[in-house]
């Protein structure tokens, strides 16, 4: 059990300093600012969604440093009081919250887009896609996680019961999942109906990435919607439940990047997004942790959650 500890040790480390130096060099790497208006017409609310976006970035930078700092403080004095532990890692929530609240431009941009396409009439299934596509996980990405972030940094209070913050913390975690299969399934939906069905068929490796997009993110968000239901009623939720969650959303990340150096492909719209804009892609890291996890037979009780 002391070898696993150790390897739950190390994967925290690697997660929150991955989670620090992916935002670091996001927040100083500012050239993508206005970036799909060069070349084109100069489009005033593509330059307020991507300053929005920076904006925050600066809040995500500080729940980092603030991840951070608990982690290194764990590592030399062991965790603090469970006071203090929720105190710093409600305030960590709170920004990370804020970071995504910032992506509220785009979905007003996207709902935007849609109401013009009403008001000229465009064809129903023009309309419905577009929708579909581009409003709905902008709006869920930009309004109900934070919301449901919010709502779990409220719950993180030393003489709330343990179990209702699992609750809270797994149920935000079921829409982050969610947000995740869909932005990453319109995505994918788009890039086919750009390149084509080939584009799959041709290489093996995009129609792995597409059916964990479209059917391994869903099953994961499931999962994890019924953990969450799970802690909220008598059952008892296992590290490696949890392990099962981390693992398999960083090894989501992981393969998709790992694909690339290793398979390489014709460039599309899914690489474009993936590795050139997708501020998650420190996730990858969660695969150092899940694993341990998935090997720790403990449960999660009131008298071992700190």
């Amino acid at each position: 059990m002391a070898n696993n500890n150790t390897s739950i040790k190390i994967g925290l480390l690697a997660v929150a300093l991955s989670y620090f130096l992916f935002t670091l060099h996001a927040l100083f790497t500012l050239e993508w600012i206005g970036e799909w208006s060069r070349g084109r017409t100069f489009s005033f609310i593509t330059y307020i969604e991507d300053i929005s976006g920076t904006i925050g970035i600066v809040f995500r930078f500080i729940a980092s440093i603030v991840v951070f700092a608990i982690i290194v403080y764990y590592f030399s004095s062991g965790f603090p009081s469970k006071a203090k532990l929720f105190t710093a890692l409600r305030w960590a929530v709170v920004f990370e919250g804020i970071y995504w609240l910032g992506l509220s431009t785009s979905a007003g941009a996207n709902v935007r887009s849609v109401l013009l396409m009403i008001s000229r009439n465009n064809a129903a299934t023009a309309v419905l896609n577009n929708f579909a596509l581009n409003a709905v996980p902008s709006l869920v990405e930009s309004i109900v996680l934070p919301i449901a972030l919010f709502i779990l940094a409220y719950r993180l209070n030393s003489a709330n019961p343990v179990r209702r913050v699992v609750k809270w913390a797994l149920i935000a975690g079921t829409f982050y999942i969610l947000t995740f299969w869909l932005l990453n399934s319109s995505i994918w939906i788009d890039t086919v109906m750009v390149k084509g069905y080939s584009y799959l068929t041709l290489y093996p490796q995009h129609l792995f990435s597409y059916a964990m997009t479209l059917i391994g993110l869903l099953a994961l968000t499931i999962y994890t919607a019924y953990l969450a239901k799970k802690s909220a009623g008598a059952g008892l939720v296992s590290w490696r439940s949890f392990g099962v969650v981390v693992l398999g959303l960083g090894m989501y990340f992981l393969w998709n990047y790992l694909s690339w150096i290793f398979f390489g492909a014709p460039y599309s719209i899914w690489y474009e997004w993936f590795l050139g804009h997708n501020l998650d892609l420190w996730m990858l890291s969660l695969s150092l942790l899940g694993l341990p996890l998935l090997f720790t037979d403990k449960v999660l009780e009131e008298n071992n959650s700190a």
